[in-house]
């Protein structure tokens, strides 16, 4: 095992977590700062308000990017094995 080797590992892996992670944090945040903005306007300080659409449509994104998070955490996991297989042999 080269130090090539772990560090094509370390950039696959956190490649992957960014890809997997930017469309759930970026719908907090929009929504965060939308719902801020509201909040701001209205004068409203209504602390469920911040928590619940976050909620919501964090999982919303969650339950329809499913099927692709799966489908880049497969590559990923494939592309690990095939690189173990070839590093054993």
């Amino acid at each position: 095992m080269t130090t090539d080797f772990v560090l094509f590992i370390a950039r696959e892996a956190i490649t992957t977590v960014i890809l997997i992670l930017l469309p759930i944090l970026g719908t907090g945040l929009i929504l965060g700062l939308l719902v801020g903005i509201f909040q701001a306007t209205t004068q409203i300080n209504e602390m469920t308000l911040t928590f619940v659409p976050k909620i919501i449509a964090v999982f919303t994104v969650i339950f329809l990017l499913m099927p692709w998070f799966l489908e880049l955490l497969m590559g990923f996991t494939r592309e690990i094995f095939s690189q173990i297989i070839m590093v054993a042999q």
